[in-house]
């Protein structure tokens, strides 16, 4: 047995992280055991674990998923741990020796705010400070803020990795500070600070709804404390103040959305350095920081270059340009070696996509994403200090040398988040699906969970959040990342009467509790208040989330509940501006922003959501008023649903498909009408080809809502289209991350319009969510959160030959994945991580025929064989009940017969008119397929198309043509 993955409140050994009190958590692998007989946590004052404060004994009442430590927090005080577990094999495992450490707490600075006295606050500044240390040092810490963005050096070396730092907040609620260990940093002697100020998200042009100047301050200001613990056991504190100085930097300008310009001809050789002679510097005074919020131990993961990659190609475009092509579209930006004169200004500029085999940035709208460089001559290694790109292709301007393609480097630029989940298939473009999932959540996890990380935009859109957040905590380990922004949720709703925004931070003075465009209250996008924070509880396991968050969620619902009541208190939700099912393909105007499906029952919908979330919540807290109350009002939400929008045996008043999925997937209807309302979105499917026509609601839960009621068959068929509108259009089309608009690129290669076309815009990544839940079969539940139970049920389809998860979930390694043998076998692979346990459900199976269930508890169970297992690996085979090849017949779609050459040529011969009706000649629409025309043969068009037509002999040809599957 070995103790991994140790974490305090869900991150590696954080450095003054704020905490209201420290959860412990760990993973147990490598072990025999199935199960923790006891575990022991110690806590120690010391490295050598000598100084307890802290020993559990041995119990078997901890918890590998979050175990609370029972010690008071003092301020800047590192505590180390270690865990012991009992396996009940009789093997044990102590962890290696955890640390985490405070910050300032509630503390008070000694630090005053700071900023240059020069009138035009534009000019950027040098900050430093000397100062002299006559004692040998123990240790010590920086704890600094800055506005907008800051870098900080101590003698001439960039202290720490990470970048973009203080990050992006609500910043006149709160204001992170980092901590950082400088103990190497310094020396006894001659010492400097100095910080490198630029624009960000609090300062400079940022922002949406045309409030985009200076959100939260036009000056460029500092805070910061150096804390040194000498070996005598004093403490020296350096502080920012007066005595400072400044200088104007080398970079003349930069904003997120423009970019960087940088003139290191201005460069200051040594100025961070000791010994520096700052005499002709200027001087500081005292910043007023009125306007921002209390300066608070920091949430935020760091930023960091969490890898890297080559350019794929260096081209020379039509257009005679000189464009760098990453194969990837990415964020952060390049990192190039450059050798030009003296002088020589150098421009990259970014894009997504070429057009007519030329660079391309209409789609930026407004923002330059321009990273703009005058050399000082030297031969050096360059990167922008304040600016990040969405890009997958550089234009290159001003390069006097020759450019080589080894020069330059990607920098992948995102929040340190664990990759937990992967997904791998037997079609290479499924692959890529998945692959355009996982980096859509990379580029746009950079602090904030964005909609699109290029444009003019860049915000945390509430809705794309809430929608992708059961996704991202299959791929990721995102509980940190989650909380950092659930509090900045939290802090706008406290400005908003509980309403919660469109974008958090909303970097708009626009604030109020009126629901709109600009201000927030829309369904779908204010549910995040609910949604996120039980989606991270029922992945990770942890309630602390729950108690963090349960006043925000509980101010939602009762926000919503105003609404409803101004308008009648009908128990419904049918007030204010809702952004609906955003870019469904249904709205009453082509190409609209605007969907289908009434926003009256889609908000109510989100009502009963999170209004059950929140019963459900309070229940798990101990707030028993609360959970009868909001369990009881889910219910009358849920009957008012019924009553306004369906009859009584089921049929939706509104028919579009994400009417039916919302009302399957959010358990609007009784059981005993589940499957009209799945009959009819059948048939709406069926109408539409196998196309989806949703939007943001619909599109994340459409193909669950037909997997989870018994139909992996249709969501499949939806699945695996390849023309527009779907998921696989994309990657035929190239796409290496997810599309905003179901047609962002058009079939000739041209984008569809400039208006609002992100390439990289994560929420139909969403169906990655189905390919963990219903292809591979993983599924957490909320009895046992955090994995502790989870259910395998795959779903077997005849185009893919194998599919397989892999989730480093909070219990340990979990894996499901099946795979359909030459001879017909199928082998289903599970793995069980220690200490959990799952119940799987083999589809298509007999309970006599299937082999590997020795010693297991096992039952049939209508087509499926239920086992329940204990940790451990498990491979079951057997003949499945089925035959799962594909084969072409009359009831396949014409879509698909039409576009297979084989097929098609049998359809000409047979049925000639019906190639004459495909090319719209005939003035109708085609059915789904020959079999359904058939189905109604007095019709004129099945007379007209078909005639005398032999369909058995027809049904017999498609059969005979092999359906070749696409393979690695």
């Amino acid at each position: 047995m070995k103790i991994t993955s140790c974490k305090t409140n869900h991150i590696v050994n954080p450095l003054g992280y704020g905490m209201e009190q420290a959860t412990i958590s760990w993973i147990a692998e490598d072990t025999s055991s199935k199960k923790q007989l006891a575990a022991q946590i110690i806590v120690s004052q010391d490295a050598e674990m000598k100084t307890v404060i802290y020993d559990s004994g041995k119990t078997p009442e901890l918890s590998s998923l979050a175990a609370e430590l029972p010690v008071k927090l003092a301020p800047y005080t590192r505590y180390y741990w270690t865990v012991r577990v009992w396996g009940d094999d009789g093997d044990e495992a102590v962890s290696d020796v955890n640390w985490f450490e405070t910050g300032k707490r509630e503390d008070g600075w000694q630090a005053n705010w700071i900023t240059p006295e020069w009138e035009d606050k534009n000019i950027h500044p040098y900050m430093r400070k000397s100062f002299h240390i006559n004692k040998k040092i123990k240790s010590a810490r920086a704890y600094i803020t800055g506005m907008g963005l800051y870098e900080l050096e101590i003698n001439g070396t960039r202290v720490g990795q990470e970048r973009l730092t203080p990050y992006c907040n609500t910043y006149d609620a709160w204001v992170q500070y980092q901590t950082y260990d400088v103990t190497e940093s310094l020396q006894e002697g001659n010492n400097a600070v100095g910080v490198l100020l630029g624009n960000g998200w609090a300062k400079g042009r940022f922002g949406t709804f045309g409030d985009l100047n200076t959100p939260y301050t036009d000056s460029f200001a500092l805070l910061c404390e150096l804390r040194i613990t000498l070996e005598d056991g004093s403490v020296e504190v350096i502080c920012s103040d007066s005595d400072w100085k400044c200088k104007p930097s080398p970079i003349i300008d930069d904003t997120i959305y423009n970019g960087e310009i940088y003139d290191a001809t201005r460069e200051i050789q040594g100025w961070s350095k000791a010994g520096f002679d700052d005499s002709d510097w200027e001087k500081v005074r005292e910043f007023d920081a009125a306007g921002l919020g209390k300066v608070t131990d920091r949430l935020s993961l760091p930023v960091l270059v969490k890898e890297t990659l080559k350019p794929v190609e260096l081209i020379r475009t039509p257009a005679g340009e000189l464009v760098i092509d990453m194969g990837q579209n990415m964020v952060g930006w390049l990192r190039i070696h450059i050798r030009e004169p003296k002088g020589t200004q150098i421009k990259i500029s970014h894009g997504e996509v070429l057009q007519d085999d030329n660079f391309y940035r209409d789609n930026l709208r407004e923002a330059k994403a321009e990273y703009i460089y005058t050399s000082d001559g030297t031969d050096r290694v360059i990167e922008p200090h304040f600016a990040f790109y969405g890009f997958r292709y550089a234009k290159l301007e001003g390069f006097t040398e020759p450019v080589q393609i080894e020069d330059f480097t990607g920098c992948v630029v995102y929040s340190d988040l664990e990759q937990t989940g992967e997904i791998e298939t037997s079609d290479p473009y499924v692959n890529r699906l998945f692959l355009n999932a996982l980096w859509g959540q990379k580029g746009n996890f950079l602090d904030v969970p964005t909609d699109c990380p290029q444009r003019d935009e860049r915000m945390g859109w509430t809705g794309d959040a809430q929608v992708f957040s059961g996704t991202a905590s299959f791929n990721m380990d995102t509980y940190a990342f989650y909380v950092k922004f659930m509090q900045d949720v939290y802090e706008e709703q406290k400005f908003c009467d509980g309403m919660v925004a469109s974008t958090v931070p909303t970097f708009s003075k626009m604030k109020g509790s009126e629901s709109s465009f600009a201000g927030g209250g829309a369904c779908a996008w204010g549910d995040c208040a609910t949604v996120i924070p039980w989606e991270v509880y029922l992945h990770f396991g942890d309630k602390a989330i729950l108690e963090r968050q349960y006043e925000s969620m509980k101010a939602w619902v009762d926000w919503i509940r105003r609404q409803d009541q101004q308008s009648g208190d009908h128990k419904l939700w049918t007030a204010g501006f809702h952004f609906g099912d955003w870019l469904a393909l249904d709205g009453p105007i082509e190409g609209g922003v605007m969907g289908g499906t009434d926003n009256g029952l889609l908000a109510s919908a989100y009502y009963r959501l999170s209004t059950n979330i929140l019963s459900k919540t309070a229940k798990i807290l101990g707030h028993t008023e609360d959970a009868a109350f909001y369990g009881a009002l889910s219910e009358q939400i849920k009957s008012a649903i019924q009553d306004e929008f369906f009859t009584k045996n089921g049929r939706s008043a509104i028919q579009t498909q994400t009417a039916h999925v919302v009302a399957l997937h959010f358990d609007l209807v009784q059981p005993e009408v589940r499957d009209r309302v799945l009959k009819d979105l059948q048939v709406l499917l069926k109408k539409s080809g196998m196309h989806l026509k949703t939007g943001f609601i619909g599109t994340p839960y459409l193909c669950r809502a037909l997997s989870d009621n018994g139909d992996s068959e249709s969501a499949y068929k939806l699945f695996f289209q390849e023309d527009y509108p779907s998921w696989l259009y994309e990657v035929m089309m190239g796409a290496t991350t997810i599309w905003e608009r179901w047609n962002s690129i058009m079939p000739d290669g041209k984008i569809s319009g400039t208006g609002m076309n992100s390439l990289n815009h994560y929420a139909y990544g969403s169906i990655v969510e189905w390919m963990y839940r219903n292809m591979c079969g993983i599924n957490p539940i909320e009895e046992a959160p955090g994995f502790r139970k989870f259910i395998i049920k795959p779903s077997v389809y005849g185009k893919l030959n194998y599919a397989k998860a892999k989730i480093k979930s909070a219990m340990g390694m979990i894996e499901s994945g099946w795979t359909r043998e030459e001879d017909g076998t199928l082998t289903i692979n599970i793995a069980v991580p220690f200490h959990a346990e799952a119940v799987a459900y083999l589809p298509d199976a007999d309970l006599l025929a299937v082999k590997g269930l020795e010693g297991l508890s096992a039952s049939q169970d209508k087509d499926k064989v239920k086992v329940e297992l204990p940790a451990g690996r498990y491979t079951f085979s057997y003949l499945p009940s089925r035959d799962y090849d594909m084969k072409y017949t009359i009831e396949t779609s014409l879509q698909e017969l039409l576009v297979t050459p084989e097929t098609r040529k049998i359809l000409e011969d047979a049925l000639p008119l019906l190639l004459q009706a495909a090319s719209g000649d005939m003035g109708f629409e085609l059915p789904y397929s020959i079999g359904e025309a058939a189905q109604n043969a007095d019709s004129f068009m099945f007379g007209m198309m078909f005639g005398e037509a032999d369909l058995n002999l027809l049904n017999e040809k498609l059969m005979a043509v092999p359906v070749k599957l696409r393979t690695l």
